[in-house]
């Protein structure tokens, strides 16, 4: 009888999806194994009518399914796979990120609604309504483009793009993740790819992460086979960056990375102020082989940040957050 290994996944149709892409590729490495996938919701599924920033960090993403993973009964599991830009920097004691895999397209794109005809950004008429629920895509875009309005536009993709195209909602666009769209047959939506100097990404956005119970040996040997070095490198130095700054899901923290094949990793983080009149930009180069050399690279361009002036923004935000609960 073939062994069988349980692996979690919220319930969204992407979540499901990138499940998936986990589950073939260790069937590929472990063709006698059976690979079954598990869906639970979690608090941040549930609450639909709030922007992210207003209710909680990344743990609403994840506590439900580390509940099976550490459970003891029929419902456990041996692993959860997230999108990496959902999990905190920093995990419960009992966890670890057991393998991230090779990064798919980490950048933002623009979503322009099916009836009209702008092809870019920098098309938009004033006052176009931008549909986001992040911080970090609202506050970029403000400091380029003030004359843009923002409105919160929460759920999963099929949700957000049915919202989009309804007259009554007053969208003109999104801006979604690329990686999202693709692992789920949509690019044909993309209108325009977003990099820098418009909008940095997420930390970890396009990456998946696997977690794992830190004292799983077995599991652990399993997702070496699969693991990612270069993508693993790269987010190790995203992560500590942003655990240094104590970012988090309402951070306007974005990250634009590149890793050559001699391992010369470059990274450029802004920071920018809610209102987008405020910014800390700060970019470094560096040869890297290891994750503890990925780690330090990460504190040192924190430290650029904060050199700039990120520390005062980030204290804004934070003290803006605790007005408002």
């Amino acid at each position: 009888m073939s062994k069988s290994i349980r692996i979690g996944s919220r319930t969204s149709k992407l979540a499901v999806a990138q499940a998936e892409i986990v589950a073939a590729t260790l069937k590929a490495q472990f063709p006698d194994y059976n690979f079954e996938i598990v869906t639970k919701t979690t608090l941040g599924d549930n609450v639909q009518n709030k922007a992210l920033y207003s209710f909680g960090g990344k743990s609403l993403w994840t506590s439900e399914l580390e509940e099976l993973l550490v459970s003891t009964g029929p419902e456990s599991i041996d692993m959860i796979v997230h999108s990496l830009k959902d999990v905190p920097t920093t995990l419960p004691d009992e966890f670890k990120i057991g393998a991230v895999l090779d990064r798919a397209d980490p950048r933002d794109v623009l979503v322009v609604r099916s009836d009209l005809a702008y092809k870019s950004l920098s098309e938009l008429p004033p006052d176009s309504v931008i549909g986001t629920s992040s911080i970090r895509r609202t506050a970029q875009l403000r400091r380029r483009y003030p004359q843009f309005q923002f409105k919160v536009v929460r759920g999963n993709i099929n949700t957000r793009l049915a919202k989009l195209e309804d007259p009554e909602q007053g969208y003109t666009c999104l801006i979604l993740a690329a990686a999202g769209l693709l692992r789920i047959d949509l690019g044909y939506k993309i209108t325009q790819y977003l990099s820098s100097p418009d909008v940095l990404y997420a930390v970890g956005q396009g990456a998946l992460g696997i977690e794992i119970k830190k004292d799983d040996e077995f599991t652990r040997t399993l997702l070496d086979k699969i693991r990612d070095i270069p993508t693993t490198l790269v987010c190790t130095a995203e992560r500590s960056l942003m655990r240094k700054l104590e970012g988090g899901c309402s951070v306007p923290l974005g990250v634009e990375s590149t890793i050559s094949p001699d391992g010369v990793l470059t990274i450029e983080a802004c920071v920018i102020s809610v209102d987008g009149t405020e910014a800390a930009i700060s970019k470094l180069s560096r040869t890297v082989k290891t994750e503890d050399e990925a780690e330090m690279m990460g504190k040192d361009l924190a430290q650029g940040l904060l050199s700039q002036g990120a520390g005062a923004i980030l204290e804004k935000i934070n003290y803006d957050k605790l007005s408002q609960n």
